[in-house]
């Protein structure tokens, strides 16, 4: 099967379709440029990926993006509102984006860049851009346990909604806010809940409204909790745990293994960016206009702090867009010639 060049070239290509790269598109629009999306899902794959019962822990206005008010009755918004609002976001804006995606490899240099992607039934396709930004996010790879049984079906790294787990033996690992807000809502919805985590206690990170409340369930001994203490083997019906009184082995149908997500640090690295292993593995770009040490290609979003996904967020990452479209104008941007019309 050949691979098949899509449109002319373009100013910019944006790997990664949530919230900061459509700022990023937007930006680049907005300074009279050309830009295309490409993600590996749909748009904002992974808030559509978040439970689907999810509250933001923040307020609307700092969700939004391209200075387009976002809505809500509510405080706090949810994710079916936040999906909601980055669709008409894209309406709007009319944003080029070519969904369900994969980008494969990169050639190329700044100017004239090939982005080879493969589409859902393997078909090959060759986009070209003069500029790129990275703006994949860190979702899409959970942080692995590598404990025997961990590639059993019954263990999930993401959770969606309670029904399917109603009346069933589950297990919950992780101290953070995934964790938390996954083991309250599989309780409240009829599962047996048992909550695992390595620390003394859950994270100081919990949000506020959910933190009395995870540690009042356990505390009722409504959701069975074990801290200090470590999941060393998944076995088909059951689990088996460290904890600081010894070995225990538990009845168990599913698992949710909750404990974090990473950036993509191998592709990164397959496009000739810099990772400073002394600094959590902080991609090298320059902070005023976020351009990678490989010219032409840049840095948005949570990716720029490396291994610390916990200080960057749509709140702060929709703002790169417009530090990355005032270095692209700069570069970019050619005067039309004018032209002088003489009268004879």
């Amino acid at each position: 099967m050949g691979e098949v060049a899509t449109s002319e070239i373009v100013d910019l290509l944006v790997i990664g379709a949530g919230p900061t790269g459509m700022a990023c598109a937007i930006e680049a629009q907005r300074a009279g440029l050309t830009a295309v999306l490409v993600d590996k899902g749909c748009l904002c794959n992974s808030l559509f990926n978040y439970p689907a019962n999810m509250t933001f822990f923040t307020t609307p206005e700092l969700l939004e993006i391209g200075d387009m008010p976002f809505s809500s009755p509510n405080q706090k918004p949810n994710r079916n509102e936040a999906l909601e609002y980055y669709r008409k976001v894209a309406e709007h804006y009319s944003l080029d984006i070519r969904q369900y995606q994969n980008v494969e490899r990169v050639e190329g240099a700044d100017g004239d860049f090939a982005v080879h992607t493969t589409d859902r039934f393997g078909r090959m396709l060759r986009h070209r851009a003069r500029k790129l930004v990275v703006a994949t996010g860190y979702y899409d790879l959970p942080n692995y346990l590598e404990i025997p049984g961990e590639d059993l079906s019954k263990v999930k790294h993401y959770y969606h909604e309670p029904h399917p787990f109603y009346g069933l033996d589950v297990l919950v690992i992780g101290g953070k806010n995934s964790a938390a807000i996954a083991a309250l809502d599989l309780w409240r919805h009829g599962a047996r809940v048992t909550l695992v985590h390595r620390g003394a206690e859950m994270h100081r990170h919990v949000k506020y409204w959910i933190l009395p409340d995870i540690n009042n369930r356990v505390k009722n001994g409504e959701i069975k909790a074990y801290f200090s203490s470590a999941v060393t083997n998944i076995a088909e019906d059951d689990v088996t745990l460290s904890t600081p009184e010894g070995t225990v082995t538990l009845p168990n149908q599913f698992v949710f293994a909750l404990t974090g997500y990473h950036p993509d640090f191998t592709f990164i690295e397959g496009l000739g960016v810099t990772l400073d292993d002394a600094n959590d593995r902080c991609p090298v770009c320059d902070p005023a206009t976020l351009e990678s040490n490989v010219p032409g290609i840049y840095l948005a979003g949570v990716i720029v702090a490396g291994e610390r996904t916990n200080e960057i967020f749509i709140e702060n990452g929709r703002f790169h867009g417009k530090l990355i479209a005032e270095d692209l104008r700069a570069k970019l941007y050619v005067a039309q010639p004018i032209t002088l019309i003489s009268k004879s």
